[in-house]
């Protein structure tokens, strides 16, 4: 059983700053794909960053990009993400999100092996 601690989800004002963490545990894997999906209120799953354990490459949506910075503590085995200048349109339930399959430099297949309970992001005046 994969189990993940995510944390650091919350409501804050357009241009603020949120950090989000994920602690996956339970993997068998040496090595994986870890990021974040997220949903906005009736929308669909969205990618929103990865990161590779094997050679620490990263890739993010387009939408986020220079906002966004996702980074792994391996003594903690924690992965981060520094959500900088957010806009209402970053509102939603944050996924810690991992794959087995894939590999973050191919971003469009990015895809979810196991998934955390989410965390909320809102975005809002």
């Amino acid at each position: 059983q994969v189990d993940f601690a995510e944390s650091g989800g919350g409501l804050v004002q357009p241009g603020g700053s949120l950090k989000l963490s994920c602690s996956p545990s339970g993997l068998t894997h040496p090595y994986y794909v870890i990021g974040w999906f997220r949903q906005a209120p009736g929308a669909g799953r969205r990618r929103v960053a990865c990161f590779s354990t094997d050679n620490g490459v990263t890739n993010y949506a387009d939408s986020v990009k220079g906002r966004f910075t996702i980074s792994r503590d391996n003594v903690r085995n924690t992965v981060y993400l520094q959500m900088n200048n957010l806009k209402s349109e970053d509102t939603g339930t944050y996924y810690c999100t991992i794959d087995l399959n894939s590999d973050c430099s191919n971003f469009e297949k990015f895809g979810e092996t196991y998934w955390g309970q989410g965390t909320q992001v809102t975005v809002s005046s």
